[in-house]
């Protein structure tokens, strides 16, 4: 059964299109990656996924409905992981997650397996202010495990990540697939993601408006 799909999306930021006439279906089980040159429309695809943004055309549903019909109910069904990973400075690292998991209503049993899953569990009592790079991404992921939701859309997570984080995500990506969950996964790196489809994005060029395509 399709789950969660696109149909005919395409998407202006300023007065350049970055996507037209793009669709895609994802099964609950499924992932999707995104493949495409910097530029290509990958985190705007993936911010009109969210609901962050709305198409200029075409059409994002969840079980058949449209997303921009409940805004709020979508919002609740995922977790979108960005560029910037969202981490309070002053806060403790299980702070910063218990937090999270109190807005959306969770208790600190998803805290502590988010913890444990990202190998963060030593640094629980740690300012944010103080963790690595690649400690901050992993804690942003961490969110992931700290409340339920069965929409991932994450972008370029494997940034700053080493070889046993990359390792960590994947197995987490896993156990949401094989629970029914969603992932679309925007990156230019292999990862290991067994069945997964590609959606391989194209560039646009800068000279490509608005004015005549019809979006208007």
């Amino acid at each position: 059964m399709t789950v969660f799909e696109g149909q005919d999306i395409s998407c202006v930021r300023g007065e350049r299109i970055v996507l037209e006439h793009l669709s895609f279906a994802v099964d609950a089980g499924g992932a999707l990656v995104l493949q495409g040159p910097n530029g290509s429309g990958k985190s705007s695809l993936l911010r009109l996924m969210a609901g962050l943004a709305r198409p200029a055309a075409g059409r994002i549903a969840w079980q058949g409905a449209a997303i921009g019909e409940d805004p709020e109910a979508h919002a609740l069904r995922l977790h979108y992981v960005g560029h910037l990973d969202a981490v309070k400075p002053a806060f403790r690292v299980r702070e910063n997650l218990s937090r999270w998991a109190g807005l959306r209503g969770a208790g600190e049993a998803g805290v502590a397996r988010a913890l444990d899953s990202f190998g963060l569990a030593a640094l629980a009592d740690l300012p944010a202010r103080l963790l690595s790079a690649g400690q901050k991404r992993r804690l942003a992921l961490a969110r992931l495990l700290a409340v339920d939701a069965p929409l991932w859309l994450l972008d370029e997570p494997t940034v700053a990540l080493d070889r046993e984080s990359v390792a960590a995500l994947t197995a987490a990506i896993a156990r949401h697939r094989a629970s029914g969950g969603i992932a679309v996964v925007s990156t230019n790196v292999e990862l290991d993601l067994p069945g997964a489809e590609m959606l391989a994005l194209p560039r646009f060029a800068p000279s490509d408006a608005v004015a005549g395509t019809g979006l208007l």
